[in-house]
C-alpha cells in the first residue's frame, strides 16, 4: 500500500513559506471554490489555524509546486494568511501527481469529471513508471478511493467527454454509464449530440447512447441519426 502523502519523513521540517511563492499543481483536476465545504474549512481555520501542513515540492524557477493542500491555500489566502505551515518534499513528476490525487481523493463530495481527470493523470503516471497491466493499474489506482478497478476505467473514459457533456453527467443529467457509451463518440459528434440536446432538451438513455457508439464505431453517425434516435424516446 502507498505511503499517505500527509505522513512527514523523519528528516523533513515543517516551515512557513509566504503564499505568493507557491503555484497550483499543473493540471489539477480538483475544483477550489468557494461552497459550503470552503466556509467550514474557514471556520476551523479561524478557530484553529492550519493544523495539517501543506505539501509541496521546489522547482527550478524558485517557486514550490503545491501537492497537497490547494483548498487550505485558498482558505487562508481569503482569511488574510501570507504564510502557511508547509513540508517541502523532493518528488518525480509521477510521484507528484499520483500523490496530490491521492491527496484530494479523501474529500466528502467529488464530481465526476474531477475524478476522471484525477484517475487518468495518476494512470498514466503510475503506467509511466512501469506498472504492468491495464487491470492491474486500474486497481492500484482506485485502491485510495476504494474504487474498483473497473469503475477506474468508467471514470477514465469520461475525461474523453467534452466538457460540456461532462458538465451534463456532474449535474446528473447524464448518468455516468450514459456518459462512459458517450465518450466513444468522435468530438465532432459529440458536438452534434450537444447541440440536439440544447435544442430538444432531451438526453439519452443507456439503450439510446450504446446505439449512438455503434453508429459512430461503424463510420454512419450524423446529427440527423442522433435527432431520430433522441425523439424517438420523446415520442414512445
Amino acid at each position: 500500500m502507498a505511503e499517505k502523502v500527509d505522513q512527514m519523513n523523519p528528516d523533513e521540517k515543517i516551515v512557513e513559506i509566504a503564499i505568493e511563492r507557491l503555484r497550483v499543481f499543473e493540471n489539477h483536476p480538483f475544483r477550489v471554490e468557494m461552497d459550503s465545504q470552503m466556509k467550514d474549512l474557514q471556520d476551523s481555520i479561524k478557530k484553529y489555524g492550519i493544523i495539517t501542513p501543506v505539501i509541496v515540492r521546489p522547482r527550478k524557477e524558485g517557486y514550490y509546486e503545491i501537492i497537497s493542500g490547494h483548498r487550505r491555500i485558498f482558505a487562508a489566502e481569503k482569511l488574510g494568511y501570507r504564510k502557511v505551515p508547509t513540508i517541502i518534499r523532493y518528488m518525480t513528476d509521477d510521484q507528484a501527481v499520483i500523490a496530490m490525487v491521492d491527496s484530494n481523493l479523501q474529500r466528502e463530495r467529488i464530481q465526476p469529471s474531477e475524478k476522471a481527470f484525477a484517475y487518468k493523470m495518476k494512470y498514466d503516471a503510475m503506467k509511466h513508471q512501469g506498472s504492468k497491466g491495464e487491470k492491474y493499474t486500474a486497481d492500484m489506482v482506485g485502491e485510495a478511493a476504494g474504487d474498483s478497478g473497473r469503475t477506474v476505467q468508467r471514470y477514465i473514459r469520461l475525461a474523453a467527454l467534452s466538457d460540456a457533456l461532462l458538465e451534463y453527467v456532474d449535474n446528473n443529467k447524464i448518468p455516468m454509464i450514459v456518459g462512459e457509451k458517450l465518450s466513444y463518440l468522435k468530438p465532432e459528434e459529440q458536438g452534434w449530440l450537444l447541440e440536439v440536446i440544447t435544442n430538444s432538451s432531451i438526453f439519452p438513455t443507456k439503450q439510446q447512447a450504446e446505439q449512438l457508439k455503434e453508429c459512430s464505431a461503424n463510420g454512419k453517425l450524423n446529427q440527423s441519426y442522433i435527432y431520430a434516435v433522441l425523439l424517438k424516446k420523446e415520442s414512445s
